[in-house]
């Protein structure tokens, strides 16, 4: 199968929102107050995609940009690697997705992630975490991102990756833009890439991430997570058991204390 991916352009993005509303119809998403757009935008548990409005320098002048934001889909995700229940995976055809019935709730793939996008249920009895699946279901019926489908702009392409990156190059040859493909090299390349006309860096975008692919730094440290999830899970149960006991003994002496 060939790996799919997005290409968005920043210079077309004129900040609509479009897409964020897509995205939280299409998932069943809820409006839980974080804004999806706006200076203020950020992901959440219910947002997952978001598009920022930006004040940038270019030229000596100050500009206005529109961000979108949304998990990269790594090629080499440092989340799937990070977690040791397999609740997260990179499929063949691009997206790295999440299934909730796998997940224990370690949190790792929050930690290991250079992009900060993994958000989690913490207001919830049974938390989860949450984060753009690029609408996997719809990629392999051979559809598009529900995101993309509804972009009246054309900032989003969806296609094959290999062409996207072809046509960011080329649109950058034309003139116009920087010359940096944001996402071709970024932690070793991931399925959605940005082209600008201003710096990523004046975006808000993390420049400082290794082109290496992440999970080679961490696959050593990372065998050892089951045994520390399991020794910790002995610990935490240990305590659970004292402090029940403990309690049980507290409340027969105080009814003892009462006759």
């Amino acid at each position: 199968m060939v790996p799919k991916g997005v290409l968005v352009d920043i210079t077309k993005c004129v900040g609509c929102g479009s897409c964020t509303v897509a995205c939280k119809l299409w998932n069943n998403l809820k409006y839980d107050g974080t804004p999806a757009d706006g200076k203020d935008a950020a992901l959440g548990a219910e947002s997952w995609t978001a598009v920022k409005w930006v004040e940038a320098p270019k030229d000596g002048e100050t500009v206005w940009r529109f961000v979108k934001n949304q998990c990269l889909h790594c090629h080499q995700p440092a989340c799937a690697s990070a977690c040791f229940s397999k609740a997260i995976k990179k499929t063949a055809d691009g997206p790295v997705v999440y299934d909730e019935k796998l997940c224990v709730g370690c949190r790792y793939c929050m930690l290991a992630c250079p992009f900060n996008i993994p958000k989690y249920e913490w207001d919830k009895s049974f938390p989860r975490v949450r984060k753009c699946q690029m609408c996997a279901g719809r990629i392999a019926k051979g559809e598009t991102p529900a995101c993309v489908g509804v972009c009246p702009a054309g900032a989003l392409t969806f296609g094959e990756y290999n062409e996207l990156a072809g046509l960011a190059a080329e649109r950058i040859q034309k003139g116009g833009y920087i010359n940096h493909i944001y996402g071709e090299k970024e932690a070793g390349g991931a399925s959605w890439l940005y082209i600008s006309d201003v710096p990523f860096k004046d975006l808000g975008f993390r420049t400082d991430v290794t082109t290496r692919p992440l999970p080679e730094y961490s696959e050593s440290i990372l065998k050892l997570t089951p045994a520390v999830g399991l020794g910790w899970g002995a610990v935490l149960t240990g305590i659970y058991v004292y402090n029940r006991r403990r309690n049980e003994i507290a409340r027969e002496e105080g009814e003892k204390n009462k006759k």
